[in-house]
């Protein structure tokens, strides 16, 4: 599946080019920025770095052990993480910073929607320099309340340092909660306390008051009140980026950073229009697993209209690639 989507948004591509929100590359942090890094050609995960303003940590959908710190004034890698005493991940799928100064990386995919019963988080300090070093990293075993899933999103809330995981599923995925501390020695039981659309990464705002998550072909954020969605969403105007799988924050919070798969992948700038505007319809219930949220509504009208150019654009790139393969059988 994951070589279908990639030809298909290669193909996308060459027909439809981001446009509206892009900035031209410069020299400034936190800018529209290419990943010039030959080794990365499926950026999962992204996430803003505390400690080096204009840094972002990712990695590949992989089994390999490692992060890159990419500068974003210039798209290079300034520095790669090797984490050690963790064994070896099986689809590490997205990334975060804590507001403990950590970086936490989730081993959370499973393509086969079930197949493993348990997952893993890792977990080790932001790296105080940049460069190329090991990293000592901390490994947690997680299990879901009712079963086993696909995931590929991973949040840590920036004032109270729950984790949180958003599972993937095309008719729409659940948002679980962590215990309030994880732990090393047992297994960390994530519950369902809310619903979401097919998500593929998420993150928290800054102050911890919002939580934006995208999928293929939609991108929301969402009011965050007592370990709750706040309210229905609001689509955040992203255009479409093909095998679209990372968003995070900037550092200050002022805008959003989204990324997508491939070699040469562009991590496009996209201002908040409203930041720092208070959660809409607060309510709910303590930072604690409970009882699941009403599904969320359909998305705005924005929203709905990049979704239906996404899904015009796949279907003309899936017509080109099944033509061509029929052209080459016939010869």
């Amino acid at each position: 599946m994951r070589s279908a989507l990639c030809a298909l948004g290669a193909a996308a591509a060459l027909v439809l080019l981001p446009a509206g929100h892009a900035r031209a590359e410069g020299q400034e942090p936190d800018r529209d920025f290419t990943i010039e890094d030959s080794r990365i050609t499926e950026s999962s995960g992204l996430a803003a770095s505390q400690a080096h303003p204009g840094i972002y940590w990712t990695h590949n959908d992989q089994d390999a052990p490692l992060i890159y710190g990419i500068d974003s004034r210039t798209g290079k890698t300034v520095a790669t993480l090797t984490m050690q005493g963790v064994g070896t991940p099986r689809d590490m799928e997205a990334i975060a910073v804590g507001p403990d100064g950590d970086i936490y990386v989730g081993d959370i995919g499973d393509n086969l929607d079930g197949t493993w019963d348990h997952v893993w988080v890792y977990r080790f300090p932001e790296p105080k320099v940049l460069k190329d070093q090991k990293v000592a990293a901390k490994q947690y075993v997680v299990k879901y309340a009712d079963g086993a899933r696909n995931a590929e999103a991973l949040m840590v809330h920036p004032k109270t340092g729950r984790v949180y995981i958003a599972s993937k599923n095309e008719d729409g995925g659940g948002l679980y909660a962590g215990p309030e501390r994880l732990s090393s020695s047992g297994t960390n039981v994530f519950r369902r306390v809310g619903e979401v659309p097919w998500v593929t990464d998420g993150a928290f705002s800054p102050d911890g008051d919002h939580l934006v998550l995208r999928g293929y072909l939609m991108a929301r954020e969402y009011g965050w009140k007592d370990g709750r969605l706040a309210d229905e969403g609001t689509s955040i105007g992203a255009t479409f980026q093909g095998q679209a799988e990372s968003v995070t924050y900037t550092r200050d919070g002022s805008a959003f950073m989204l990324g997508a798969e491939g070699a040469d992948s562009r991590v496009v700038r996209l201002d908040r229009q409203d930041a720092g505007r208070p959660a809409e319809k607060p309510g709910g219930s303590p930072d604690t697993p409970g009882a699941p949220q009403a599904p969320q509504s359909p998305a705005a009208d924005g929203e709905k209209g990049n979704v239906t150019v996404g899904f015009l654009v796949l279907a003309g790139a899936f017509v080109l690639v099944f033509g061509v393969k029929r052209l080459l059988r016939r010869d």
